[in-house]
C-alpha cells in the first residue's frame, strides 16, 4: 500500500512538473502548479475513461485518448487547440526526460500519471 502511494505521488509530481513546464514554455507566463495539478489529475482520469470505453478500437482508440487529454489541457490553459497540443508535446518530452533521469538512478520505473505514455 505504501509503495502504491509513493508511485502515485511521484507520478503525479512528474506529470505536474511536465505540464507546468509545457505551459510556461508556450504561454510564456507562470500559470501555477495548482492549475497543472488539476490538469494532470483530470487529464489522467479522462484519458483512462476514454481508454476504457474506446481504447480497444484499433488506431482510433489511442487517437481519441490523446485528443481527450489535449482537450483537458485546452480547457485549463488559454491559447486554443494549437497551444494545448504544444503544451502536451512539451509535457510529454519533459516527463520522458524526468523519468529517464529518475530511472537511471534507480528511483522509479518510467511511467507518469497525467502524461500519456510517459
Amino acid at each position: 500500500m505504501a509503495s502504491a502511494v509513493l508511485v502515485f505521488l511521484v507520478s503525479l509530481l512528474v506529470g505536474v512538473a511536465a505540464i507546468n513546464l509545457g505551459a510556461q514554455v508556450l504561454i510564456d507566463r507562470d500559470t501555477g502548479y495548482r492549475r497543472a495539478t488539476v490538469t494532470a489529475l483530470v487529464g489522467a482520469l479522462v484519458y483512462t475513461l476514454v481508454g476504457f470505453f474506446l481504447g480497444w478500437i484499433p488506431l482510433l482508440g489511442p487517437i481519441l485518448m490523446l485528443l481527450a487529454w489535449v482537450a483537458v489541457i485546452n480547457w485549463q490553459y488559454p491559447g486554443g487547440w494549437p497551444t494545448a497540443a504544444g503544451i502536451a508535446l512539451v509535457a510529454w518530452l519533459g516527463a520522458v526526460l524526468i523519468l529517464f533521469g529518475l530511472a537511471q538512478v534507480g528511483f522509479v520505473t518510467p511511467e507518469a500519471m497525467g502524461v500519456p505514455a510517459a
